[in-house]
């Protein structure tokens, strides 16, 4: 009788937790609130996530404390060593499965994307990480504390930067852009100026602000001229992870895998793509970026499925089985 899985990709904005058994079939696919334990406490997103499990046995009509062989959690906010032993501990004394893998959560997309499981990836999402694995096992990673510790980028960094703009073309600081018509109507207020004030005054959530960076991308595939220099920003800053990793592990003379996921790489945003792939074509000839062409839970789900000493083919079925469904859109509570 096949044994029961569970994969988790827990980003900044969302988390996506897939149930299925060591066959390769998907039993249920559950979405809940980001992993935020750098704000919300290890234990509070522990919690929340054994929660989440539960839900997803209950959509696959079985009982919450049915076992499971395995549980693969790739975690945004759990950057350093002692945060996945943290949340190891606390996810096995909540008997969330059997065995208990740990990870930061840009390893669920190299675990999608890279078939031999080593190389690059960078997830750009709400916010934005990268890790590398070499082949003889080796990692490299960014200690990505956010702002104190140098890092910029994402689609919420995007949205910051393009209502920061919008307000500066109309106050002489910046030049013209149509940001400052655009942006406001997203949250029905007449002006960037407005938008700011709400936000500064807590009446609007600054995490909201997400919402903004499609527009912003869209302004820039238009041919708005400070939108695109905000896109292009992130561009060099994915490049410069990439890079850096690469230079790190000594790749930079290797043909190499990098794997770009996350929202703002996975929503064809050409202008991103085509500025990542150009700069990485001068600067690291020898790099194959790759956007990642399934959820990355798919990565997660894929490792749990290994500790569980599943059969190759049963990922492969997994994987074919995310790649055709569409993730559900409502987060459960």
């Amino acid at each position: 009788m096949p044994e029961l899985v569970v994969g988790v990709d827990g980003g900044n904005s969302k988390t996506d937790l897939v149930l299925a058994d060591t066959e390769g079939r998907l039993l249920s696919w559950v979405r809940g609130a980001g992993t935020r334990p750098h704000t919300e406490g290890m234990e509070t997103t522990t919690e929340r996530l054994a929660h989440l499990g539960r839900q997803a046995l209950a959509q696959a009509g079985l009982p919450g404390s049915t076992p499971l062989s395995a549980g693969a959690y790739f975690l945004a906010n759990v950057d350093r060593r002692a945060q996945e032993r943290l949340a190891l501990r606390q996810l096995t004394g909540l008997d969330v499965a059997e065995r208990v893998l740990v990870r930061n959560d840009t390893l669920a997309v190299l675990r999608a994307g890279a078939p031999d499981g080593w190389g690059v990836a960078v997830v750009s999402g709400a916010g934005i990480n990268a890790a590398a694995v070499h082949p003889g096992g080796r990692s490299a990673r960014f200690l990505s504390l956010g702002d104190i510790t140098g890092d910029w980028g994402g689609g919420l960094a995007v949205a910051r930067a393009g209502l920061g703009a919008a307000v500066r073309a109309g106050d002489g600081r910046g030049p013209a852009t149509r940001l400052r018509q655009e942006l406001p109507v997203c949250f029905g207020l007449d002006s960037v100026e407005a938008v700011a004030l709400a936000v500064s005054a807590g009446e609007i959530p600054v995490t909201a602000l997400h919402g903004l960076s499609p527009v912003v991308f869209a302004a820039a595939e238009g041919g708005d001229a400070v939108a695109r220099g905000i896109v292009e920003r992130l561009g060099d800053e994915i490049v410069a992870m990439v890079t850096a990793l690469l230079r790190r592990l000594r790749l930079l003379r290797t043909v190499t895998p990098v794997v770009l996921g996350g929202g703002t790489l996975q929503n064809d945003q050409l202008l991103l793509r085509d500025h990542i792939g150009s700069r990485l074509a001068a600067e690291a000839p020898l790099a194959r970026p790759v956007v990642l062409d399934v959820a990355p839970v798919a990565g997660a789900v894929a490792q749990a499925l290994v500790t569980a000493d599943a059969p190759a083919d049963a990922q492969d079925r997994l994987r074919k089985t995310i790649a055709d469904r569409r993730p559900p859109t409502a987060h459960l509570d």
